[in-house]
């Protein structure tokens, strides 16, 4: 039996120089850990209406999405996720834990001290390393 491959779309959302993450619930897999908000893509749903739904159902947030930043597969044994990252833009509701723990917005300097899951090392480094990303918009 192989492992079971979950696909997932999470969203980068900017503000003011900052950058949104959620906390992942306490018994969750990974529970406890930071992440972008997003999550598993339901059958004939594309990456882009994925993430439209959760992060509506997860925060409460209308968001148009944007450019892909960042495609990751990576395997935690039993169950192997491809990750896409998206550059969204918040238009509608402001941030609310519906279902997620917790959620901040950080600064690129703040982003190291949380702890990510494994799939995200990749696009950590990518972000900590484009500080153009995180101007503020004028």
């Amino acid at each position: 039996m192989g492992t079971a491959i979950i696909e997932v779309s999470a969203g980068l959302i900017f503000r003011s120089g900052q950058l949104l993450i959620t906390q992942r619930h306490a018994g969750d897999h990974l529970g406890g850990l930071w992440e972008f908000p997003g999550g598993k893509r339901e059958p004939g749903e594309t990456f882009e209406q994925c993430l439209k739904r959760e992060l509506r159902e997860e925060l409460g947030v209308a968001v148009s999405v944007g450019e892909l930043f960042e495609s990751v597969t990576h395997a935690y044994g039993e169950r192997t996720v491809h990750l896409k990252f998206f550059v969204c833009r918040l238009y509608a509701g402001e941030p609310q834990p519906l279902d997620c723990a917790a959620f901040k917005w950080v600064c690129r300097e703040e982003l190291v001290a949380h702890a990510f899951p494994p799939a995200d090392a990749q696009l950590l480094r990518r972000l900590t390393a484009e500080p153009g990303r995180w101007q503020p918009e004028t």
